[in-house]
């Protein structure tokens, strides 16, 4: 099954399309210092509510957790889970949890995904798990009501773009903080790593196995770190680097976008004829260059929408996640589109322009309280300088070499102006046995920074796989890292040494 640009709107706003409805879990009453409320619940497992994920096999059940681990007797949260179970219990060795990134992905579609993609014998030996992280989704979410996004909102090319920028992210802030001061200071990787261990608990397991896409790897990592004698069988795709995970991730994506962009003109240079964006790639990327710098002048009518140079570059972002041909034709359909549209004509909207239009500015659609959950996740996790100036300077320097994504990956984000400290950072760095999966072109979570993973996972092999693609396994279709997955989750033996995928 390879990944579609609908499955890449998803990496973008994070979030996983499938979502369901849970049954209620029963927890003791006991209300001690202790953790044994929530080992000892019993969950109600159904058919999850939604009809796709129901027709897919999965079930959704509710787990209960502390908001404040320091504090177990106090106000406890939901988390919604769904599983798949093992084709065959007779063969089943334990469970498999999942994230597919974000953070702020939804994870109860996941198991079915991943699913699709193991052999049988691996099918047989893991009941999959899926979770909304805390603070997301079908879980006890917050919600910020923002009016649109504003993570990925570039600074534009001038200095009021970029004050404007600043404004919408100490908005973005404040409405957080006025909304949830009790609940965001427990919104973290470490609580949810900690969510994970309740859950491995509650389904009776001694251990569990985990895989990860993107953020998912440094939750599956961060679990190593602080449980290490309960972890299994760890899939680490499309890792960061765990020092860099903050603000230095995000700037490291701006490069690798624009990298993919020239990537983009070069096969459209070869397809002029079809789509007459350029018979050279340098003539691609000029026109994409001047479609943006165009609509600060004068800005594209989508409807009722408008997208100018602080919009469009989110929708040249979509490029970065994937070179299959499908995708590369979806991309060139768009910016066709956008052209036609810039001249003032009417088009039908492909359904990719139309759903990223629509993410960007409705949030009535849900996204506006998965990029609440983003929020809370990555700013409570780490510390954003705090001088807006800092933030100015780096998308100056930047400019040159990276036009198009320097005003987006180096402006100010709303981690800024948050209003507590996370807590102490975890130092990832252990001999956990993991199997990581990288793609040389990633414009997420770069080769270099899944390198740092590398580095800090000492006990993990690494398996290389050529071409620009973000969470590899099963949906790009490599069968070399499809096979090495399969193979780990069923035998557990890592390859003696790092392994290059061929395409």
């Amino acid at each position: 099954m390879n990944k579609t640009k609908a499955s890449a709107i998803a990496a973008i706003l994070l979030t996983v399309p499938l979502v369901a409805g849970c049954a209620p879990t029963t927890v003791p009453a006991d209300s001690g210092g202790s953790l044994s409320r929530f080992h000892d619940q019993q969950l109600q497992w159904a058919a999850c509510a939604d009809e796709a994920l129901a027709a897919s096999g999965t079930e959704c059940a509710m787990v209960t957790v502390p908001l404040d681990y320091a504090d177990p007797g106090g106000k406890t949260i939901s988390v919604a889970i769904s599983r798949i179970v093992s084709m065959d219990p007779a063969q089943r060795r334990g469970i498999l949890q999942t994230n597919p990134g974000g953070p702020g992905g939804r994870g109860l579609g996941l198991p079915a995904i991943l699913r699709s993609g193991m052999t049988d014998e691996v099918a047989k030996a893991y009941d999959v798990i899926g979770m909304d992280t805390r603070g997301l989704g079908k879980s006890t979410p917050v919600d910020c009501v923002f009016p649109q996004m504003t993570w990925m909102r570039s600074a534009g090319a001038d200095r009021s773009g970029f004050d404007e920028n600043v404004a919408r992210a100490k908005e973005a802030a404040d409405r957080c903080w006025e909304k949830y001061p009790d609940v965001l200071p427990h919104i973290n990787t470490q609580n949810i790593a900690r969510d994970v261990d309740v859950i491995r608990t509650v389904l009776g397991e001694a251990k569990t196995s985990f895989l990860g896409w993107s953020y998912g790897t440094y939750l599956g990592a961060a679990y190593s770190q602080m449980f290490p004698d309960r972890i299994d069988r760890l899939v680490l795709d499309s890792a960061p680097d765990p020092a860099k995970y903050g603000i230095t991730m995000f700037k490291d994506m701006a490069a690798a976008n624009e990298n993919a962009i020239d990537d983009f003109s070069e096969w459209a240079a070869g397809r002029n004829t079809e789509y007459s964006l350029g018979s050279t790639a340098g003539e691609v990327r000029q026109g994409i260059e001047k479609l943006i710098s165009d609509a600060a002048v004068r800005p594209i009518q989508v409807g009722n929408y408008t997208l100018d140079d602080h919009v469009l570059p989110f929708l040249m972002y979509v490029n970065g996640v994937s070179d299959l041909e499908e995708d590369n034709q979806t991309f060139a359909q768009v910016l066709v589109q956008l052209r036609e549209l810039a001249q003032g004509k009417n088009v039908e909207l492909h359904p990719m322009l139309a759903g990223l239009v629509q993410a960007w500015f409705d949030t009535e659609l849900g996204t506006g309280a998965d990029y609440s959950a983003t929020l809370a996740i990555v700013c409570g996790d780490s510390t954003m300088p705090t001088d807006p100036e800092w933030y100015w300077d780096e998308i100056q320097r930047q400019r040159v070499d990276q036009p198009i994504f320097a005003p987006v990956h180096h402006t100010i984000t709303p981690c800024s102006f948050w209003r507590d400290a996370p807590p102490t950072p975890l130092t990832i760095d252990n001999t956990i046995p993991a199997l990581q999966i990288q793609a040389v072109g990633d414009t997420r979570t770069t080769y270099e920074e899944g390198l740092g993973m590398h580095r800090a996972m000492k006990g993990s092999r690494l398996l290389t796989v050529p071409g620009r693609n973000h969470a590899l396994f099963p949906t790009y279709g490599n069968e070399c890292a499809n096979a090495a997955v399969n193979q780990y989750l069923l035998d557990g033996k890592l390859p003696v040494k790092d392994v290059v995928c061929g395409k």
